[in-house]
């Protein structure tokens, strides 16, 4: 089985639905004096709302708190997880990037984590991203403290970090899934079955 068959049974099986990625056109031009370069509250709210589907009120009230803490996105990726854990743990997803400056692009993350985290889970992910210059900065491990409580569902937010960029993952996830770990993140250009 390849990785990213492994990745739909997994969160398919989970998540809360199937519905497909939302068809948002990539910028391919650069931008014109007085262009936007970022995410607005709205427009992110409007994506995530047509992305998660029912469980948008939560989403709100998380994204407020994005909003509140790190501002305007200059990016975010809508995508779908697979992870479990037994103390050790490891968790492989892709997604699409979408950038208020430049050409979206398909990325794939995973990694592995360690602490006191038991439990499965599907998720459906928007990760609000902040100070990407460009797209090879996204390559490399993001450093996270992570803590889940889900029993069947669940909604959470978490911050990830590699020098001045920021990764602020949302996920919607579905399963049993209980404590807190730290890890990282690693994002790839093509699936990769190693986390490390």
């Amino acid at each position: 089985m390849d990785r990213r068959a492994f990745i739909r049974d997994i969160a398919g099986g989970l998540a809360l639905a199937a519905a497909p990625l939302p068809a948002l056109a990539a910028r391919e031009k650069p931008p014109m004096p007085g262009e936007r370069s970022t995410y607005s509250r709205g427009e992110l709210l409007d994506s995530g709302h047509r992305f998660f589907g029912n469980v948008s009120r939560g989403l709100a009230m998380t994204m407020e708190e994005a909003f509140r803490r790190w501002g305007e996105p200059d990016g975010y990726i809508l995508g779908q997880e697979g992870s479990g854990a037994f103390f050790g743990g490891l968790r492989y997803g892709e997604g699409q990037l979408y950038r208020a400056r430049g050409r979206g692009q398909r990325v794939f993350w995973q990694g592995p984590s360690l602490g006191f985290d038991v439990g499965g889970e599907g998720a459906r992910n928007m990760m609000l991203v902040y100070n990407l210059r460009g797209v090879p900065d996204l390559y490399k491990r993001f450093l996270e403290v992570d803590g889940s409580a889900y029993f069947i569902a669940g909604f959470g937010l978490t911050a990830a970090r590699a020098d001045d960029t920021v990764i602020v993952p949302i996920r919607s996830g579905v399963g049993l899934r209980l404590g807190v770990s730290l890890g990282y993140l690693k994002f790839t250009e093509a699936p990769t079955w190693n986390p490390f």
